[in-house]
């Protein structure tokens, strides 16, 4: 941990460095100004209303607020009414795969390059400057949604964005902010050095590990060290499984990820040693490996 007196102080580094990489209110704006042009589309269609924004919510890093710059994705989930499941129930063969194609159908129209990706349950409807990613979903009594999935012939699968956005605000909460900063330069890493990891798995990663760490909750002058634990931590967890917030849903994460974790940590531990050395420039070279130009140098 670096504490003396150096060119860059461990605090005002990793400060510098969280700030270049939060998104501008410019880019904010945007995303809401996309958000809510497709927003409006299924609004009219399904719900008879020009709204921007009822019958939808943020999800993944914009819902947790662990979105990072460049922008990346706008994840929204939009709810549908229950009549559009009664009328698919009434279907033969893959009901999701149709209902999927309905909405993707209603967004062509405005949006040409509308597309269903993978498996679904995600449309994407990507822009110059974002993609929107809009997940039809059918509310649960339980406060859960329902989302189609295409695979084997279609299904719905239980989605509980409110616990994912708990366990990361209680974590967050719990820990002074280090929750959310961890999880927003990790993925940074994900993106600088092309890591197999999704975002989702980073993020309950992230809150295994801060549930556990000494230093949790401390100030940013521990950051270095966070880092690096969490990477060494990272590189224990491969072949395991994660669980997913009150779902339960048991996810395999593999080790396709593993020696990137490996790299990553090696840098980090000597990233350390020169912060501790007040070799501030030389740490500066080792983070900027990890995490890319936004790591500041001095």
């Amino acid at each position: 941990m670096g504490v003396g007196v150096s060119t860059l102080s461990v605090t005002e580094r990793f400060g510098k460095f969280l700030n270049n990489i939060t998104l501008s209110t410019t880019q904010i704006d945007d995303g809401k100004t996309k958000r809510g042009s497709v927003c409006k589309v299924l609004n009219l269609k399904y719900w008879s209303s020009a709204s921007e924004t009822d019958n939808s919510f943020y999800v993944g890093s914009w819902g947790k607020f662990t979105r990072i710059r460049p922008p990346r994705d706008v994840d929204v989930l939009f709810k549908l009414p229950k009549s559009v499941y009664d009328r698919f129930q009434l279907r033969n063969g893959n009901k999701q795969s149709q209902l999927l194609q309905e909405v993707k159908d209603a967004l062509k129209a405005s949006f040409p390059k509308t597309d269903v990706r993978g498996d679904g349950p995600v449309i994407k409807v990507p822009f110059a400057s974002y993609a929107v990613e809009l997940v039809p979903a059918f509310p649960l009594t339980t406060g859960k949604f329902w989302i189609p999935l295409t695979t084997n012939g279609g299904s719905y699968k239980e989605f509980d964005p409110d616990a994912e956005y708990k366990a990361v605000a209680d974590s967050n909460k719990t820990t002074n902010e280090n929750t959310r900063e961890l999880i927003r330069m990790m993925k940074c890493w994900q993106g600088q050095c092309s890591v197999p990891l999704k975002s989702f798995w980073i993020e309950i990663l992230a809150v295994d590990f801060l549930s556990s760490w000494e230093h949790a909750g401390k100030s940013r002058v521990y950051y270095d060290w966070m880092v690096r634990d969490f990477l060494k931590f990272l590189v224990s967890k491969a072949n395991s499984h994660i669980w997913v917030p009150r779902t339960y849903e048991l996810i395999w994460i593999g080790e396709a990820w593993k020696s990137r974790a490996e790299s990553g940590h090696a840098r980090a531990v000597k990233a350390c040693e020169y912060e501790s050395n007040n070799d501030s420039i030389m740490a500066g070279i080792e983070w900027q490996k990890i995490f890319g130009d936004d790591m500041p140098l001095i």
